[in-house]
């Protein structure tokens, strides 16, 4: 069993909305942080994620899965359970996120600036 996702993963003033260099839709990256780990339910992803609506969770996943980057397995019984975990392709993708949040650390008062000029 993968340890519970931390609700304060991604603090309220996170420099990914400042990005200038998105993976997908603005969550794609965040979703992709939060399957890191292993595999995760929905309603595991809509703790870090309290921003995002159920809408916009599930078409953001259904890009990621349609691009090859998340694995989708639903698993069969009396209360159907999913899981969605990160394919080698999404997995490739961990280290360019972990430079451009970096580099997003490195320039955040620039990024701000920018943005409030």
């Amino acid at each position: 069993m993968t340890e519970p996702l931390d609700p304060d993963m991604f603090d309220p003033l996170c420099p990914s909305g400042l990005m200038p260099i998105r993976l997908g839709d603005k969550w794609s990256g965040m979703i992709i942080r939060c399957l890191e780990h292993g595999p995760r339910r929905f309603s595991e992803l809509r703790v870090p994620l309290r921003g995002i609506s159920a809408k916009v969770l599930t078409q953001s996943l259904r890009a990621l899965e349609r691009d090859g980057f998340v694995l989708r397995t639903a698993h069969p019984g009396a209360v159907q359970r999913v899981e969605y975990a990160l394919t080698p392709l999404g997995r490739s993708l961990i280290e360019p996120l972990n430079t451009m949040c970096a580099w997003a650390e490195d320039h955040w008062e620039e990024l701000l600036d920018a943005r409030e000029a």
